[in-house]
């Protein structure tokens, strides 16, 4: 099969991909949250070599080995697409810079002269779908390819402050004072997110990753209009354009919440962050939904007993349940390389190969 939705039909040979649609395995498939990144030499070589963040994601060959990288070292499950969530904000017409040492920088969207003045610009999306079709060449037929994006809650933060914050103070602000304008930031970024997810598919990802990293800083009413809703809008006009394409969202901090998340959002399997109880999670999730995490970043630093103890919880935990080994958020600069292949060992041991 060829086309946008191939790899619909696979079974154990993707293994990533078949716990999405339902599969329970004994052995979990793997990937982790940011595995191309600053705790691998070579991509720190390539990063430096290139200069950049921005200048690394818009080189599609680099950016390609990057995305490649981790899977010739550790042979993981799924592959995901090396971009960035801020590249919709970009396509959107918002100036995008890095600052060395300090991260993003988006010229903040203060009014709705600020809003009506952007010009989308989609052809920013095409060397991101060429990366993606890139890494499908030369993916091992085995590995699930997967594409992502922002949710639009997370994308708005950065759009209204122009950079990161500690409390998304300036969105939640904005959401309360004048909800009709910044429902119409969030309108445009569904919009525009729909169109690079599915352009993401047409390259070739099989399964594509809702990040809604700043999900926990919000209220329950305003979590239910600003992440379940919008979500959901995303989801449900992915699943027109690309029926059977798994969609997993990731709504981390969403605490109690979590299960009307799953819920009201109508997402393929839910990504489960590490300050979330397993058992706990397992209980309240809708029954045979397929479940992402929940590692802690931090335990996979400490190594050693740290390590096993957290996987055999959250194993148990999800023993009778679709379930892919993740860790809870991405993983972090510091993280020796011996300890992710233990990790990796330790999941898999038995396992025939």
């Amino acid at each position: 099969m060829t086309g946008p939705d191939a790899g619909l039909s696979a079974g154990p040979s993707k293994p990533l991909l078949s716990v999405l649609k339902g599969e329970s395995l004994s052995v979990p498939p793997m990937w982790l949250m940011r595995q191309a990144g600053r705790y691998l030499p070579e991509y720190r070589a390539l990063r430096a070599q290139k200069g950049g963040f921005l200048e690394l994601v818009y080189d599609s060959p680099a950016a390609a080995e990057v995305t490649l990288q981790p899977l010739r070292r550790f042979g993981f499950d799924g592959a995901i697409l090396f971009s960035d969530i801020l590249i919709v904000p970009y396509a959107m017409g918002q100036n995008l810079w890095f600052e060395t040492g300090e991260g993003p920088r988006l010229a903040p969207i203060l009014s709705e002269t600020d809003l009506s003045a952007l010009k989308p610009d989609l052809s920013r999306y095409e060397a991101v779908y060429e990366t993606v079709r890139r890494v499908k060449a030369a993916l091992d037929p085995s590995v699930t390819f997967l594409g992502f994006a922002g949710s639009p809650w997370t994308i708005s933060t950065y759009m209204v402050a122009g950079q990161g914050s500690k409390d998304q103070g300036a969105a939640r602000r904005l959401a309360y004072q004048d909800p009709e304008r910044f429902g119409a930031i969030i309108d445009a970024i569904i919009e525009s997110t729909v169109t690079y997810l599915s352009g993401q598919i047409d390259a070739g990802v099989e399964a594509v990753q809702l990040f809604d990293s700043w999900a926990g800083s919000l209220a329950p009413l305003q979590f239910s209009r600003w992440v379940i809703e919008p979500n959901r809008r995303i989801v449900e006009k992915l699943k027109s354009l690309h029926p059977g394409v798994p969609i997993i969202g990731f709504p981390k901090g969403a605490g109690a919440k979590l299960a009307d998340y799953a819920a009201g959002t109508g997402v393929d399997a839910i990504g489960v962050d590490e300050t979330i109880d397993p058992h706990w999670a397992n209980r309240v999730l809708p029954e045979g939904l397929p479940v992402q995490g929940n590692l802690d970043p931090l335990a996979l630093i400490a190594g050693g007993r740290a390590v096993e103890e957290s996987v055999d919880n959250i194993r148990a935990a999800f023993a009778d349940r679709p379930h892919i080994l993740n860790l809870g958020h991405g993983i972090l600069p510091d993280t020796p390389i011996a300890h992710v292949e233990a990790l990796i060992a330790y999941v898999r041991q038995g396992k025939s190969s």
